[in-house]
């Protein structure tokens, strides 16, 4: 939502776009919804619209990978569960996850950074 504006993508629909991927895509515990975001904002600046459009297509991998080689070296991967350190995808841990606070701890630290990083490639390119 915080980039939207910058590709004319109105607030309300950067919300449900990006809706699904928090807590690793939808409580899964998968790739980290920072991660995730930082990926449709890359797409958004690089990505291709056309299947031949092969430059792109490479110059959006080529950023993604950039961003998720840098999240990774800071913190040791972009898997939800494992930057949380617990599977969130079962009730138990979820609960354990909300009675640590780890949401509200450990998730505005990978935001921030994945902004930082975010911002970085997108004043290289």
């Amino acid at each position: 939502m915080a980039y939207g504006p910058l590709f004319n993508l109105e607030r309300d629909m950067a919300a449900r776009i990006a809706a699904p991927f928090g807590a690793g895509v939808a409580r899964r515990g998968e790739t980290c919804g920072a991660v995730s975001g930082a990926c449709m904002v890359l797409g958004l600046k690089n990505g291709h619209t056309s299947a031949v459009d092969s430059d792109a297509k490479e110059r959006t991998y080529r950023a993604v990978q950039e961003f998720i080689s840098q999240f990774q070296l800071n913190f040791g991967s972009i898997k939800c569960s494992q930057l949380l350190e617990l599977d969130i995808s079962t009730p138990e841990m979820l609960e354990e996850a909300r009675d640590r606070q780890l949401f509200t701890i450990l998730c505005p630290g990978y935001v921030s950074h994945a902004a930082e990083l975010l911002d970085k490639l997108i004043l290289d390119e």
